[in-house]
C-alpha cells in the first residue's frame, strides 16, 4: 500500500478524495467475536460460565469445524468424480490398440491384459481385474486376446499385464508367476498395480471396498514387478 502524506491528510479534510478505510486488525476481530458472544451470553467471563454454556460454545466451534470438512471432502469427491471416466474392463481388437492403448495412455493410466482362452490363470486374472476395475474407476482397464495382439504370442507368457502412462509402455509383467502365481488375489493386484502408480485411492474408491477377506501380503509370492521390455515379437502395434 503507497505511504498516506499530509497533503493527502489536507485534501480529505476539504473533501476532495475519500477518507481511509478503516484498518481492521486482530485485536479488532476477537472484540468483535467477544461481542458476539457477549450478546448471547451476557458479559460472563469464561470462568463465570455454567458447564452448559461452555458445551454450547464447543458445540458451535465443532459444528464449524465440522462444515469446514465437509466441504472440503465433497471438493475432494467432486475433483475425484471428473476423473472417473471407467469402471469396468473393455475388451478391444488389435486395430483399437494405438487409439485405445498408446494415445489414451497419456491422458489416463491404461492396463492391458493379454489373455488366452482356455488358460486358467487368464480366467483368474479377468475376474480379479473386473473387480480392480470397478473399484479404481480413473483407470482405464483393457483386455485383448494376446494371439490376436501379437502374433504367435506363446500361451505360457499368459496372462500378461502391460501398464501404460504417459503415452509409454511402463510395465511389463509375463506370467502369472510374476503377478503373484496361481493363488493371486485381488490385494495382490491392487498393490502391485499402486506400487506401480497406475491405481490410486481417492474419496471415491473408500466407500467401494470388494477385498479378499484375510487376505496375505505374502499369498502367492512376493510381487516381481521389474520395467518394461518389450515382448518378443515383431509386431510393434502395442508399444
Amino acid at each position: 500500500m503507497p505511504e498516506d502524506t499530509e497533503w493527502n491528510d489536507a485534501l480529505r479534510s476539504q473533501g476532495i478524495i475519500e477518507p481511509l478505510e478503516a484498518q481492521v486488525t486482530e485485536e479488532d476481530i476477537e472484540a468483535m467475536m467477544d461481542k458476539v458472544i457477549a450478546s448471547k451470553y451476557g458479559d460472563k467471563d469464561i470462568e463465570d460460565r455454567t458447564l452448559d454454556e461452555l458445551d454450547e460454545l464447543e458445540d458451535e466451534e465443532d459444528d464449524r469445524v465440522l462444515e469446514s470438512y465437509r466441504r472440503q471432502r465433497m471438493a475432494e469427491m467432486n475433483a475425484a468424480s471428473k476423473l472417473e471416466k471407467y469402471g469396468s474392463v473393455t475388451q478391444i481388437q488389435k486395430i483399437d490398440y494405438t487409439v485405445e492403448v498408446t494415445e489414451a495412455s497419456k491422458d489416463t493410466w491404461v492396463v492391458v491384459h493379454l489373455f488366452q482362452d482356455g488358460v486358467p490363470a487368464c480366467k483368474l486374472l479377468n475376474a480379479i481385474l473386473d473387480r480392480v476395475a470397478a473399484r479404481y474407476r480413473a483407470t482405464k482397464f483393457l483386455r485383448i486376446v494376446a494371439t490376436q495382439c501379437i502374433p504367435d504370442y506363446p500361451d505360457r507368457n499368459t496372462p500378461t499385464l502391460l501398464v501404460y502412462g504417459e503415452g509409454d509402455l511402463k510395465r511389463n509383467l509375463v506370467g502369472i508367476e510374476n503377478l503373484g502365481g496361481k493363488s493371486t488375489t485381488v490385494d495382490h493386484i491392487e498393490k502391485m498395480l499402486k506400487m506401480i502408480g497406475a491405481i490410486s485411492d481417492s474419496p471415491l474408491t473408500a466407500g467401494r471396498e470388494d477385498r479378499d477377506s484375510g487376505d496375505d501380503d505374502d499369498r502367492g509370492g512376493r510381487f516381481s514387478i521389474r520395467r518394461a521390455n518389450k515382448v518378443d515379437s515383431d509386431d510393434d502395434d502395442w508399444e
